[in-house]
């Protein structure tokens, strides 16, 4: 379920000039924008050059200026100096909570009626917002499969389609030729309100393929492979962009799923240029084909075609080069995704992990424990649960799994597998989560579905699952075997994220892994397997069945691929996208033009972030005598940050709907009631692997220190706003990594925070504060909270200078006397206007006013 919006505004004022029909025969007009930089448009990066037909296109002289056009044409000199606008073609909002099959959807529909209420009344009365009725599939797959352009048409004007989202994998959208990436919640705001999105124009890494995969390695092994090559190189903050020989082997669901893990490596965005492959790729699916030679003339017209003999290479920041045939298959874990371990190393890597002490990599289990076993009954059989037993495995098909290929390949092994005899423990928690229809539609048309059923694999819905938390919890007989022998037990999944906590608490390692590999893991029961060597099971004979014995070549999966994944499949989804469902279509709505709040409603709320807002900003305010609410260390994610999962009934959110006459089979998740802020602020950091410093072990919790009690770190914020206190919070390197999620600020605001100080900062985060109203602050270079002998306990003062400037030094000064400097984190004079106004959303509202 999610919204599309339409921002069309051909202003272009100062390039009228520029506008050129397509052919003579045709109607069709475009900025023809090569004509206006000549030869140093020619080696632009093509990211570059959409920025800047953007820029031409959107020229008004007031939010887009024609120095901002000159700054990108000049990107070779002015690359990471200077702030650009950018004007989207469009803007996606994804609704966080899936929808289930069958006779669950009727349930779901329930649950969350006065949401899809919400957001069809927003369908009627937004003339540029399409609704995708839920149901239809996931985000990221229907945003490729349906609602991608690549050459946007409107009024006659020509112009590349760009999106930006709600979320950090949007990415995904760059395999198929279209800049896009995600900016959280409040920009997207801004931007379906009129404003362009800021950023420092990016440098360009160009990186060269070449070579080809060896046949084992799947799609996902590519993507771990070249997310680790540029997480080592440092690409965080810069446009990636591909090209080689190695590129033209890649289908557009390869492009997609690498562009997919860009968060991950930290890049903005990593961008495939159109070329031949996207073309054929578009007429595969039923693009129509005068569409289709309209936008191979306009993208070769202005120079976005690859390979095109009329197009110069471009001239990148740097180049960096990675040989496709050193992928080997790989996993990746047990606790972030860029930890990644080759299958043939995976055994050893495991038994080190339960060596190490306690981190990203260790789990620090005692040598006379590390053999230790439990046997628990379940279904009338004895089974023994040790270190590396596998508890969960879900095979999913979204954002980097969304690759037919590895998707039917995970059903051949399947049936392969059945076929042989072998099953799945029937203790693991075993799901399939298809990202859209057109999933099910190729499992159930190749075969392979039954199959998959057979071993435990059960459609059990779309949307964001395990991936977010969002799973059937483990049997009671598990959980206490777990507890019991205090067991390191495994979940393996083909999703993306796999923080510690985050599939269920009490699964302590989870490894990201292609569908098949998943399928596999399952089989063995363990991920403490080397699959060259051990067997997965036995056949009905007793005969050793290894993996490569059921493995399905790349041949026999191209070969269903190309049976399966068929034009009637995009158009079925098409039409189910446009029909709708009969729940959907009978879902009544209000017609008014402003929304009807219901005072009543646990789901949607009047948001408060308008509450003291006045007509004009006024002076900054000194952040006096604040306490700090939570000490954190290195690498705070977002997930540790933002609401998400499901509501824990020990939690804050739980007192509060518990209050209202809810029964915790209500509660829903955080992602369903982010509608209602009260839910949502009471989710801030209400994460269990939390680990603040003042409490010194993982918890929701911290202490109010005028009082001295241990409280959530809900209860606490709400004291010291009853009292007056402003709030800050110590941070070590890295804070806010991970997705972009909005609520990863507007959580911290609400609660009261002022100020955030850090080592250092995600940069999406940052913006993120910044867009809501807190100040980033940075130690300086080699400063951090205990070389400056910081316990967390004092209270801090900060004035605010009348003029701010990007990068200014201000001084804080502590009760107990000391007086050190830091950084104020603001990059350009954008960010620094957005602060005074107390945030993005109070400078459109005052805009508007």
């Amino acid at each position: 379920m999610f919204n599309e919006s339409f921002v069309f505004t051909p202003a272009g004022y100062a390039f009228e000039y520029l506008i050129e029909t397509l052919n003579d025969n045709s109607s069709k007009k475009f900025f023809n924008v090569p004509k206006l930089g000549g030869t140093k448009y020619d080696v632009l990066p093509y990211s570059i050059r959409v920025l800047l037909e953007a820029a031409v296109r959107n020229c008004d002289g007031f939010l887009m200026k024609k120095e901002d056009v000159m700054n990108i044409l000049d990107w070779k000199t002015k690359q990471s100096i200077v702030e650009v606008p950018f004007f989207p073609a469009r803007v996606l909002l994804q609704d966080f909570t899936p929808e289930t099959v069958f006779k669950n959807q009727e349930v779901e529909f329930g649950r969350n009626r006065e949401r899809l209420q919400f957001f069809k009344w927003s369908s009627r009365v937004f003339k540029n917002v399409a609704v995708i009725p839920p149901g239809t599939g996931m985000a990221h797959q229907v945003n490729l499969e349906y609602l991608s352009r690549v050459v946007f048409e409107e009024k006659d004007f020509l112009f590349p389609d760009s999106v930006v989202g709600t979320d950090s994998h949007i990415t995904m959208v760059n395999g198929l030729g279209i800049l896009g990436w995600g900016v959280g919640g409040i920009e997207t705001e801004a931007v379906m309100l009129g404003l362009p999105v800021s950023l420092t124009l990016p440098e360009v890494v160009g990186c060269e393929l070449t070579g080809s995969s060896n046949p084992f390695v799947t799609s996902i092994d590519v993507v771990l492979g070249i997310t680790k090559h540029l997480r080592q190189v440092g690409v965080a903050g810069k446009f990636v962009e591909f090209f080689g020989s190695g590129v033209s082997q890649l289908s557009i669901v390869d492009r997609t799923t690498i562009a997919n893990m860009c968060p991950e490596y930290g890049a903005i965005l990593s961008f495939f240029p159109v070329d031949n492959v996207t073309l054929k790729h578009l007429e595969h699916t039923g693009f129509d084909k005068a569409k289709l030679k309209s936008m191979e003339t306009y993208l070769k017209a202005v120079k976005l075609f690859q390979n095109d003999q009329n197009s110069s290479e471009p001239e990148y920041s740097q180049v960096i080069q990675i040989n496709l045939n050193s992928i080997v298959p790989s996993v990746s874990g047990p606790k972030r995704p860029q930890d990644r371990v080759a299958v043939t190393d995976m055994k050893s890597d495991f038994q080190a992990c339960l060596n190490e002490k306690v981190g990203f990599k260790g789990f620090q289990i005692a040598a006379e424990k590390q053999n230790d076993t439990i046997s628990i009954h379940y279904e009338g059989s004895e089974y023994k649960l040790s270190h590396g037993s596998v508890v969960i495995a879900a095979v999913i098909s979204c954002t980097n799994n969304c690759n037919p290929s590895v998707m039917l390949a995970a059903g051949l092994l399947a049936k392969k597998a059945v076929e042989a005899g072998l099953c799945v423990k029937p203790y693991i928690r075993t799901s399939l989560s298809p990202g859209s229809g057109m999933v099910t539609h190729y499992l159930s048309s190749s075969g392979v579905l039954p199959y998959l059923s057979k071993l435990g694999f059960e459609i059990v819905g779309y949307g964001c699952s395990t991936c977010v938390g969002n799973t059937a919890p483990l049997s009671e007989v598990v959980l206490n075997a777990v507890k019991q022998g205090d067991l390191v037990t495994c979940g393996v999944l083909s999703g993306n994220k796999n923080f510690e906590g985050r599939l269920c608490d009490c699964v302590r390692a989870n490894y990201l892994a292609s569908p098949p590999l998943v399928v596999a893991y399952a089989i063995a029961g363990t991920v403490n397997i080397d699959f060259q060597t051990e067997p997965l099971g036995t056949d009905p004979t007793g005969k050793n069945i290894y993996l490569h014995d059921i493995w399905p070549s790349r041949e026999e999966v191209h070969q269903v691929e190309e049976e399966h994944v068929i034009l009637s499949m995009f158009k079925a989804l098409k039409e189910k996208i446009e029909m709708g469902n009969k729940r959907w279509n009978s879902l009544e709505a209000p017609d008014s033009v402003l929304f009807p709040w219901d005072l009543k409603s646990t789901y949607i709320r009047c948001p408060s972030f308008f509450d003291k807002l006045t007509k004009e900003p006024v002076a900054l305010q000194p952040i006096e005598n604040a306490h700090v609410l939570l000490y954190l260390g290195d690498a705070v994610t977002t997930d540790h940050i933002s609401p998400a999962g499901s509501i824990a009934r020990s939690s804050a959110a739980a007192k509060y709907l518990t209050n209202r006459g809810l029964t915790p089979r209500e509660f829903n998740s955080y992602g369903a009631r982010r509608g209602n802020d009260a839910v949502m602020t009471r989710g801030t950091f209400a994460n269990i692997k939390l680990f603040n410093k003042f409490i010194g072990k993982p918890a929701p919790k911290t202490v109010h220190f005028p009082s001295g009690q241990t409280l959530d770190v809900f209860e606490a914020a709400e004291l010291y706003q009853k009292e007056g206190i402003p709030l800050i919070i110590l941070a070590g390197k890295k804070y806010g990594s991970g997705n972009s999620r909005d609520w990863a600020a507007k959580g911290p605001y609400l609660l009261g925070v002022k100020a955030v100080l850090a080592e250092s900062y995600e940069k999406i985060h940052k913006d993120h504060l910044i867009g809501i109203g807190i100040a980033p602050l940075q130690f300086l270079p080699g400063e951090n909270a205990d070389s400056l002998g910081l316990s967390g306990r004092e209270t801090f003062s900060l004035t605010f200078p009348e003029e701010l400037s990007p990068g200014i030094s201000l001084n804080i000064k502590t009760s107990t006397g000391k007086v050190f400097s830091v950084i104020a984190s603001f990059e350009n004079d954008v960010e620094i206007t957005l602060y005074k106004h107390g945030g993005l959303l109070n400078f459109v509202a005052r805009k508007f006013s």
